[in-house]
């Protein structure tokens, strides 16, 4: 009892202390920034934090920043959906089969060094301008981590599971399901996060050239207009919001994962 009450004391006063090194950081960054933004004396080129957080408040009020971040959320997501219900069961079936794999492995490796950036002309071709584009772009960025990751996943499965399997009259159906997927799921994981934050990134890169909405388009309107502190307020609730997610799927990874990475 008192050891499990020690444990507690131990693990809070660890947090605390993470958690004061992690608020100094912060602390430091903002006295650079303002200290930079003095210096500058040029609010066009750096305005100080006062002027971001005065910025962010009126985008708040007016409602223009909801408006543009729900609209950027719904195209990452939309575009970060369609990618894990591609790359997954392909890179799964590309692990599983090795003719499969040998027959789509040439195109894969053409199209990975490809940016996603490079897509959005013939993007813009293909949908126009507005959300189908931006779907397009955060689907190819998110894809190749996603993908990249499920492969190694799936190449890792051990034989002996997959003998085992077999010897108990496991079909390909069961191998797939049953091992392959189980045996894959924490590389998985490591993929659907990494590319929920190519995705994120690449939707802000879509939204500069092929939208009329969202936090990509409220940089680029904002900084034709010379508003330096509302663009910086647009980058910051990027960071912020990209933050979040990354977190929130650590958390998910966790808790739902345990099983298979404790395995």
């Amino acid at each position: 009892m008192l050891r499990a009450i020690a444990d507690r004391i131990n693990v809070f006063n660890i947090s605390l202390f993470n958690m004061a090194w992690a608020v100094a950081g912060i602390v430091l960054f903002l006295a650079v920034w303002t200290a930079a933004s003095s210096l500058t004396g040029n609010p066009v080129l750096l305005p100080d934090p006062v002027a971001v957080v005065v910025g962010f408040i009126s985008l708040v009020g007016d409602g223009t920043l909801l408006t543009d971040v729900q609209a950027s959320m719904r195209r990452v997501l939309g575009g970060f959906a369609i990618a894990a219900c591609a790359a997954v069961p392909l890179a799964l079936l590309m692990a599983f089969s090795r003719r499969i794999g040998l027959l789509l492995t040439p195109v894969i490796t053409f199209l990975r060094p490809i940016p996603p950036i490079a897509w959005i002309p013939i993007a813009i071709l293909w949908f126009g301008i507005g959300d189908p584009p931006s779907y397009f772009i955060t689907a190819v960025a998110a894809f190749f981590p996603i993908f990249i990751n499920s492969y190694a996943g799936g190449h890792s499965v051990r034989p002996e599971h997959v003998h085992a399997a077999r010897s108990l009259g496991a079909g390909p159906q069961a191998l797939f399901m049953r091992i392959y997927l189980p045996s894959a799921m924490p590389m998985i994981a490591t993929g659907l996060r990494i590319g929920l934050g190519q995705s994120w990134m690449a939707v802000v890169t879509a939204e500069l050239i092929a939208a009329h909405s969202g936090l990509g388009y409220m940089i680029q309107a904002n900084r034709l207009a010379l508003e330096t502190g509302l663009v910086l307020v647009g980058m910051c609730v990027i960071g912020i919001l990209g933050a979040l997610m990354s977190v929130l799927l650590e958390v998910l990874e966790r808790r739902v994962l345990v099983p298979w990475k404790t395995a």
